[in-house]
């Protein structure tokens, strides 16, 4: 799975004008499934994205997770986040999971977030969909869990 993590001061998304999640300050995360991702690393990715200490301390230092500063987590599905860019002009897409598993991913994604305690929000997976965020730092973070790094 891949995620891109960025810390916020707050963010929402819209369908149609109409704002169906939002969150104070936290992360908002965009997600996305790959072709042979499993429930345990949907569930891996979301552990590790809880004890990430992107969060500053009283000092001034990124010592503190999201549970530790009571924030809160907007998970959006964005499947361009599979993009390949190695060859011509056009992304392609094909490593992306297919819809039915990319949904089923993203959803206990979400969940093992809830689950692990953070207030979590989402988009709607496969909308077309306006996300607003207010980056705080700005601290932005890539996760990918084929990279053999994120445990």
């Amino acid at each position: 799975m891949r995620a891109l993590l960025q810390r916020a001061t707050e963010a929402r998304v819209e369908i149609d004008g109409a704002v169906i999640g939002e969150i104070g300050a936290g992360l908002l995360i965009l997600v996305c499934g790959m072709k042979g991702d499993t429930d345990e690393i949907a569930d891996t990715l979301a552990r590790k994205v809880t004890k990430l200490r992107l969060f500053q301390d009283e000092n001034g230092k990124t010592n503190r997770a999201i549970s530790d500063v009571e924030g809160a987590a907007l998970v959006v599905s964005q499947f361009t986040l599979s993009a390949d860019t190695k060859r011509g002009n056009r992304p392609g897409f094909s490593q992306a999971a297919p819809p039915d598993e990319g949904q089923r991913l993203y959803e206990r994604f979400a969940a093992t977030l809830q689950g692990e305690g953070v207030p979590t929000a989402t988009g709607r997976f496969g909308a077309d969909m306006a996300v607003h965020l207010v980056n705080d730092g700005p601290m932005t973070i890539w996760l990918d869990t084929d990279d053999g790094k994120t445990q």
